[in-house]
């Protein structure tokens, strides 16, 4: 070690001691040429997960655990409870005849239906009914529980939804907040149906009241958003990067139908093979219908319905189908272009 190398690292010991460091050490770390997420592309197959969470309703009931929820954490974002870097990722699941009290919290929160039928959320003070492949938000410091009653004249079964939240980003900025009902379930003060009613048919009421960030709209049925790709795959050929792809809204504002996620729904043809994109909002899918390959950055994995994986911020993502695939999707890409960030770029092959 030369004179100059021994004088730099005495001095970064002594400076150490105040808890300061030289940026010029870190520089390149700290404001990267590109994107270098921790996070690594991932999948998680519903058939070596729906039993393990099967396992877990004999271990511990909905009520007591507030949540039954295993975490799909990124093996990049280990011990963070993190799919990416801004965006939480979990199956619930809930038994017939169960309540999952109620609580709200400042992260906002969705609800992917995965698997099973006869459970509800209900979402201040308003039910709705999930079916697989609807997609339900619960806005940020709104009352919800969840329960399952079943289906009339139908044997009772399991009900299990991707929750997707923007935990981790409510984390880094050290704002949150929670709080438990008084009661099981929180009051009901209208019909099931009626935001929908209200604000789910490109039209809205005259003198409506809603002033929140997040759409009126809590429950999109997948009957309708799936109705929606079928027509475009009648009138229109697919995009070459991404097929037939939509983006749900807040019917007010056609934002995102929350601040700081996006959600999507696309549908790939029969033999599609898509050319490669990537951007710089890292997203998390889940497989609705049909069976195909996620290449991400180089890696490839198949998916089966059901399936939930993770494509990294600016990762290259390459989809193909075997079949006519549906995808649901998620991002933080309202925070990215909020700030002035968010950059994507198509190639072309």
């Amino acid at each position: 070690m030369n004179a100059l190398a021994a004088d730099r690292r005495a001095y970064y010991e002594r400076i150490r001691q105040l808890s300061l460091f030289p940026l010029w050490e870190q520089l390149h770390d700290l404001v990267p040429q590109e994107p270098a997420s921790p996070c690594v592309p991932v999948l998680w197959r519903f058939a070596d997960v729906k039993p393990l969470l099967m396992e877990s309703a004999g271990l511990i009931t909905a009520e007591e655990a507030v949540r039954r929820v295993l975490v799909l954490e990124n093996p990049g974002l280990a011990g963070r409870s993190s799919a990416t870097q801004s965006l939480y990722a979990g199956l619930q699941l809930i038994m017939p005849g169960e309540i999952a009290p109620a609580h709200r919290h400042v992260q906002s929160a969705l609800r992917f239906i995965v698997d099973g039928r006869g459970a509800y959320t209900a979402v201040d003070g308003e039910r709705t009914t999930m079916h697989p492949g609807d997609f339900i938000i619960t806005p940020a410091w709104t009352w919800h529980d969840h329960g399952n009653e079943g289906v009339a004249g139908e044997s009772p079964e399991p009900v299990i939804w991707l929750d997707g939240l923007d935990v981790p980003l409510v984390r880094f900025l050290d704002a949150g907040f929670a709080e438990n009902g008084d009661e099981r379930t929180h009051a009901l003060t209208r019909r099931e149906g009626t935001s929908f009613a209200r604000y789910g048919h490109n039209m809205v009421p005259v003198r409506h009241l809603h002033r929140g960030a997040s759409s009126p709209i809590f429950s999109y049925p997948y009957s309708r958003s799936r109705e929606a790709l079928a027509s475009l795959q009648q009138r229109e050929a697919p995009d070459a990067w991404e097929g037939w792809k939509l983006r749900y809204v807040h019917p007010l504002t056609g934002g995102a139908p929350m601040p700081t996620i996006a959600t999507y729904l696309q549908l790939l043809p029969r033999g599609f093979r898509g050319k490669g994109a990537r951007a710089t909002d890292g997203a998390i899918y889940s497989v609705v219908e049909g069976r195909g390959t996620a290449e991400i950055a180089g890696q490839r994995l198949d998916f089966a319905p059901k399936d939930t994986f993770v494509v990294p911020s600016w990762a290259t993502l390459r989809l193909h189908a075997e079949q006519d695939v549906v995808l649901f999707s998620y991002s933080d890409r309202p925070v990215q272009e909020a700030l002035a960030m968010h950059r994507e770029q198509r190639l072309d092959h």
